[in-house]
């Protein structure tokens, strides 16, 4: 594939041309992504997270709905041109002979598994694909051997569709649960004692996310790991908002098992996710659908679900491709730089709280939460598409009694597409809900975590 040029009389010339041209950006999308990677080649991170001339280039990638604001990538994001393309060509192919090339598709599909390997640092022999991080995380939540009485420590804040996994074992099974509750934000200190206080002699599992999807709490996974490994209790990690999102390897993290939703922050077709399980754990979990015996260690034995949507599998790679041509960090760098911009100008009102961890980089990128005291955030949802047409989810916690996480709070996660303007438009209408309140509506925009899909 050739190498495009980049320059800046022609970049203007498309960026103004891209409500008109949508259809002509098909082979090339790839390329001129790299090409404005070359243009700021030495540049740290940081510095490309401000470089407006370059971000344009990543925002024309994607087909888009811009008469709305889309703050709530962290439910499922849209992909990029080249992983749509890739979809419908894939279907079409399959389409033509399904019995012939369904199994080619799907055969080649093992590249994908190899290159998701190498980019994440794993073993391919330790990566299964699944249709999602629900998928992925009830296969080793479902899978593991627990006897009456054995206990599993999780968190209330932990996603709603992986506590009630755990509570059907519970009633199934008769193992006991054990939901940890935490203020937020949480010192990585304070939730590493929190786990250590909790075990006791029938601790068998640990489950905690990686990042949680309310208020984009960081766990300490490596060293809750370490710590569960001296104890032989297994970890279960859900990372479904953090594979993409910022940079890390996989092998690092030190837990057994770990799933991901690949349509979100990799920007992957929807219906993909990943299930990482540590090569020598695998006999450990049953799979989710049966496989034969002889399968007992192999990591495909988790893919055994019949049928596979293999034309969003295999456009994985695609998506991969968007990935790695921006760069983990540049990503990641850009994601904190458009969160910090509201942050930044919004933390000056005393009645809006930030929620989420702001004081350290490291634990600050492209999930936020933030709540305007006295308000209703259900109503503050319904006013930010009302009135500035802004896609935002709202977060209503149906807390236990006597915790300390009784919380209200809008989610706002951006992602590479979104523009400098429409942060904007989100401060401003942040300011102006302080000045002038929000109107009540008998018919809020319900809220989390009544709807499990966010």
């Amino acid at each position: 594939m050739p190498s495009i040029p980049l320059n800046r009389r022609e970049f203007l010339r498309m960026a103004g041309a891209a409500g008109a041209s949508a259809a002509v950006f098909h082979p090339e999308a790839l390329a001129r992504v790299e090409s404005a990677g070359q243009t700021v080649e030495g540049q740290t991170a940081e510095q490309v997270a401000r470089n407006e001339f370059y971000w344009r280039e990543i925002q024309l990638a994607f087909k888009l709905d811009r008469s709305l604001i889309n703050l709530n990538n962290g439910f499922t994001a849209p992909m990029p041109r080249v992983a749509l393309e890739s979809v419908n060509r894939y279907m079409d192919m399959i389409n033509m002979l399904p019995v012939h090339y369904q199994g080619m598709v799907a055969n080649n599909v093992q590249t994908i598994r190899r290159r998701m390997a190498n980019e994440f640092g794993a073993d391919p022999e330790e990566i299964a694909l699944t249709r999602g991080a629900s998928e992925a995380l009830q296969i080793v939540q479902n899978g593991i051997d627990l006897e009456p009485g054995d206990e599993v420590i999780t968190t209330e804040q932990d996603y709603p569709r992986m506590l009630t996994t755990w509570d059907q074992r519970m009633r199934r099974d008769g193992i006991k649960i054990t939901r940890l509750q935490f203020p937020v934000p949480a010192t990585q200190d304070f939730l590493y004692n929190m786990f250590e206080k909790a075990v006791s002699p029938k601790t068998k599992v640990f489950h905690f996310t990686h990042i949680t999807n309310l208020t984009a709490q960081l766990f300490p996974v490596q060293r809750l790991s370490r710590l569960a490994r001296s104890k032989g209790i297994v970890t279960i990690v859900d990372g479904a908002h953090a594979l993409g999102h910022f940079p890390f390897k996989l092998r690092d993290l030190e837990c057994d098992a770990y799933g991901v939703s690949l349509h979100k922050w990799l920007l992957a077709p929807l219906g993909n996710g990943l299930l990482y399980v540590r090569k020598e754990m695998i006999p450990r979990f049953w799979p989710l659908q049966a496989a034969p015996e002889q399968q007992d260690a192999d990591i495909r034995k988790f893919e055994s679900i019949g049928t596979h949507p293999w034309a969003i599998r295999a456009a994985l790679g695609e998506s991969l491709a968007f990935h790695q041509a921006i760069g983990a960090d540049r990503k990641a760098a850009r994601l904190r730089y458009l969160n910090m911009r509201w942050v930044n100008a919004l933390k000056k009102h005393e009645r809006i709280k930030v929620l989420s961890e702001i004081s350290e980089p490291a634990q600050c990128w492209g999930v936020m939460a933030v709540n305007i005291e006295g308000y209703d955030v259900r109503q503050l949802a319904k006013f930010m598409m009302d009135r500035y047409r802004i896609v935002v989810v709202p977060l209503v916690g149906g807390a236990p009694p006597n915790s300390v996480f009784d919380y209200q709070a809008l989610r706002v996660s951006p992602n590479v597409y979104t523009t400098l303007e429409e942060i904007d438009t989100f401060i401003e209408a942040m300011e102006t809900a302080v000045k002038e309140g929000v109107p009540e509506s008998p018919d809020p925009i319900p809220g989390y975590p009544a709807d499990v899909t966010m």
